[in-house]
């Protein structure tokens, strides 16, 4: 088993980057609420523990609190931003409100020679209304800023580190190289959490899991069923049934193009189904997005439990979860965490599931997912689809969703993924001034708005597609792609001109945070 590092949530916006950025130095990493039970923090892998920022102040009566056990625990400590006034404030220092927040990038001067902050002056990422006032007993200033004259502090007796600022998020320049002294240099940890050691350890637990039994396969033609299905084969073989079910909300021709990648590969064992009748008409008359997730979710599991009949006794369902995906509809920090929306394939799924869930993917970032389906030798451009939600045009059809309304989004769609491919923009990549251009993601959403405007002389009453693309290393955070106008004006004629009812298109040019990737 995997050296471990454990990452307290205090329900920071930035903690999911705290771990990408410790599985990028090829050790795992594992999100767990502070109020989670003593058994599941402190496992015999575990090297480290990290306790992210948050919202609260320290003496707010419902703060979260550090749990006696880690304290206990004799394990190196790393505290960021809220983490590190938490053990301040349990361990017998001060914290008190700044005078003055700080936010943005700001300088750091070292004081002192340490492990954890190699160089003597760093530029970080500063975001806190509270600071140290008296570090706890034992404990060095080891860093200021010009705000902060506690900008870093470590009690080097027990390998406990406190940083006021945020080294995981990107404007703290030598983040990384923080966390690979931490994790690496202090807590000792050994790199190998590689594609390979996570492949072989999935795949031993899902033989654990399933030992003889038989598993179907929701395979949608996306990145992360495609790896999951791929790997589930590859740990149990000829037990595993995959099934396309044709949703009607998939994108133009998106079946045709799922069966001539995958009938290949999974030849007998790959099985299309058209639900389309049933999936728009349990959608009809529906507007709120929650619950069109919901019904997406469950007539899928009814349309597996339906389908499933037909290959004798099958127990298990393997879909392709991702970590986000957990994230965004559990809330991680439990008490902290907040509902962003329920995705259909965990928050949509019905309460009587008849299955066993195989969720092999279920702790793995976007990224790690296609590092994992290069290793088991998918294709590279199956890999590198542009990402689709689980719900598929439900979510990106705003308001109603009907047979006419997901048509007319599937050729504005179309339209915008042909323009953006004939530029080379449907992949991120930096111009010759090194700026980002291109998008992970790109897609269009049809929205419940009808303007007015002139077609030929006469005035029209129509639809308003808004397009939208954005680049991202994580899908957690994201920025709107800052595509050229001339192919953005190609698109919005095209799909004026081309697609039936719609007469305005808009560009969507806001981050995520505030928004998220999708609308809904």
């Amino acid at each position: 088993m995997s050296d471990r590092i454990l990452v307290i949530d205090f329900g920071s916006q930035f903690t999911q980057m705290i771990a990408r950025r410790v599985r990028d130095l090829e050790v795992y990493c594992e999100l767990l609420p502070w109020s989670a039970s003593p058994e599941q923090m402190l496992t015999p892998e575990t090297r480290g523990v990290i306790l992210s920022g948050g919202p609260n102040s320290v003496y707010a009566p419902d703060a979260p609190q550090i749990p006696d056990p880690i304290i206990n625990s004799g394990l190196p400590i790393l505290g960021i931003c809220y983490g590190m006034q938490a053990l301040t404030h349990k361990l017998g220092g001060v914290v008190s409100p700044s005078e003055h927040h700080e936010y943005g990038q700001t300088q750091i001067e070292v004081l002192v020679p340490n492990k954890l902050l190699s160089e003597p002056e760093m530029t970080v990422l500063m975001s806190h209304g509270d600071r140290i006032i008296q570090p706890p007993a034992g404990w060095r200033v080891i860093a200021r800023s010009t705000n902060s004259p506690v900008a870093a502090m470590a009690d080097f007796v027990h390998k406990r580190f406190g940083l006021q600022f945020h080294p995981e998020a990107h404007p703290t320049p030598d983040g990384i190289e923080i966390f690979r002294h931490f994790v690496i240099d202090i807590c000792r940890c050994q790199p190998d959490w590689t594609s390979e050691s996570i492949i072989q350890e999935a795949a031993d637990s899902i033989r654990q899991q399933v030992g003889k039994g038989r598993v179907l396969s929701a395979v949608s033609g996306g990145v992360d069923s495609s790896v999951a299905t791929t790997l589930v084969q590859h740990a149990l073989g000829d037990h595993v049934e995959c099934v396309f079910i044709d949703t009607g909300l998939m994108r133009l021709n998106e079946a045709a193009q799922v069966e001539a990648v995958f009938r290949p590969i999974l030849g007998e064992h790959l099985h299309m189904i058209d639900s389309s009748a049933r999936f728009l008409g349990n959608l009809k008359g529906v507007t709120d997005p929650e619950q069109k997730r919901k019904i997406v979710g469950e007539t899928f599991i009814r349309e597996f439990e339906r389908v499933s009949a037909q290959f004798g006794d099958v127990e298990y369902l393997c879909q392709g979860t991702i970590y986000p995906d957990v994230i965004e509809s559990q809330g991680v920090g439990a008490k902290t965490g907040r509902l962003i929306k329920s995705h259909h394939n965990v928050g949509g799924l019905p309460k009587d599931l008849r299955f066993k869930l195989v969720e092999p993917l279920r702790m793995l970032f976007k990224d790690e997912v296609r590092h994992i389906g290069e290793a088991l030798g998918l294709p590279h451009d199956l890999l590198w689809r542009q990402p689709f939600p689980g719900p598929g045009l439900a979510v990106r059809v705003l308001g109603e969703v009907t047979a006419q309304r997901v048509r007319t989004l599937q050729e504005a769609d179309a339209i915008f993924q042909e323009e953006l491919a004939k530029a080379s923009l449907l992949s991120p990549k930096k111009n010759e001034n090194g700026e980002q251009i291109g998008s992970s993601q790109a897609f269009a959403v049809l929205l419940p708005v009808k303007s007015v405007g002139v077609m030929g002389d006469q005035r029209t009453y129509a639809e308003t597609v808004c397009l939208r693309a954005i680049t991202t290393n994580d899908f957690m955070t994201a920025e709107w792609s800052r595509l050229p106008y001339s192919v953005l004006a190609r698109a919005s004629n095209r799909i004026i001109n081309e697609v039936s009812g719609v007469n305005r298109a808009v560009y969507d040019i806001t981050n995520k945070p505030p928004a998220t990737i999708e609308w809904e």
